[in-house]
């Protein structure tokens, strides 16, 4: 069965490449070429032109993340876990600090809890932080007043993490799809992204052996909660 297993994974791994390689070839073909029309052939083009191919390359660039997305989905499952004391407190202002670099104009107020360490996966666990913290600063966008909460609660056999905003929200009649791969409650007009992130939160979660949910009212914020168990040091594991 294990020997089953490996080949399987490696079968998977070589079809990822694949798909990697094969896809991004003709992307590459495509915004490359776009971007030549733009540069050498501007002035023949009209607005509506230029528009076109701005759509074109911005939709290839899309892709493109999707591509990346995808693999790193997929490689969550026979990425072995590599444990070892977490400083979520410390990774977390890290995430937020990266925020505020990226987008200085933003005002959004950010409360960080004294946020109890864990054991895990360090990189796999920054990446849950990355997805849920990057969301949250993404929803709150374009609130006045834009605030997001990030905290946690120890309970008896796990210590549970949150990450609260006053953002779009969402409608919890679709709540059961919500960390689905491909599944997104925005228009990528209003939000960018793949609908692929909340699915990799999921598995990385799950492959802790812990557990996800999220709770959230249309244009009244959301709010994501991961638990950790603890292990016999009485830390997250």
């Amino acid at each position: 069965m294990t020997a089953q297993l490996e080949r399987a994974n490696q079968e998977l791994g070589s079809f990822g490449y694949s798909v990697s390689h094969d896809l991004r070839a003709p992307l590459r073909a495509i915004n490359g070429y776009a971007r030549m029309l733009v540069e050498d052939h501007a002035e023949r083009l009209d607005a509506d032109g230029h528009c076109v191919l701005g759509v074109i390359c911005d939709s290839a660039r899309r892709m493109g993340r999707l591509i990346d997305d995808l693999l790193a989905f997929s490689r969550l499952g026979r990425k072995e876990l590599e444990k070892s004391a977490v400083d979520m407190a410390a990774m977390t202002r890290t995430l937020v600090e990266e925020l505020q670099r990226l987008e200085p104009d933003r005002a959004v107020t950010v409360n960080v809890a004294d946020l109890a360490a864990t054991v895990g996966d360090g990189s796999m666990i920054r990446q849950v932080l990355t997805n849920l913290i990057s969301n949250a600063w993404k929803f709150t966008r374009g609130r006045s007043d834009a605030a997001i909460e990030i905290g946690c609660a120890a309970q008896a056999n796990e210590t549970i993490y949150f990450v609260k905003d006053n953002g779009a929200g969402f409608d919890m009649t679709y709540a059961d799809k919500l960390f689905g791969v491909f599944q997104r409650f925005h228009r990528a007009e209003d939000f960018e992204g793949t609908g692929v992130g909340l699915a990799i939160v999921q598995r990385i979660v799950q492959r802790h052996g812990g557990r996800v949910w999220a709770e959230a009212a249309v244009d009244r914020g959301a709010a994501f909660y991961f638990a950790l168990p603890h292990g016999e040091d009485g830390v997250s594991v």
